[in-house]
């Protein structure tokens, strides 16, 4: 079952951006994508909201995100996070299994 993680980081004066290509410049995003269990890790600029960015981070289960969470990458996203004073909003979701015997219907 895979558990998506949506994360609004909102900043001021272009920070939210800046924390973004930060990311990607030291190589943090590519590191996370790298890791066991990592399916998806994106970022979106919402049109209406210029100073925020949506990060989508998708994992294959809840012990490869708790594994994330305790990595050494965690206190260097902490710290640009920090760095470019950001405030979060997080949700969580889980997938529903699929039933192998369950049919569906198309028209």
């Amino acid at each position: 079952m895979s558990i998506t993680v949506n994360i609004y980081y909102k900043g001021e004066n272009g920070n939210a951006k800046k924390f973004v290509h930060e990311m990607v410049s030291r190589g943090i995003v590519d590191r996370v994508r790298k890791e066991v269990g990592n399916e998806r890790y994106e970022y979106f600029f919402p049109m209406s909201g210029e100073e925020t960015v949506l990060l989508i981070d998708r994992w294959k289960n809840e012990e490869a995100l708790d594994i994330h969470h305790k990595s050494e990458m965690m206190k260097e996203i902490a710290d640009l996070r920090n760095k470019y004073q950001l405030s979060m909003k997080v949700e969580k979701f889980k997938s529903l299994e699929e039933k192998s015997n369950e049919k569906t219907n198309s028209r």
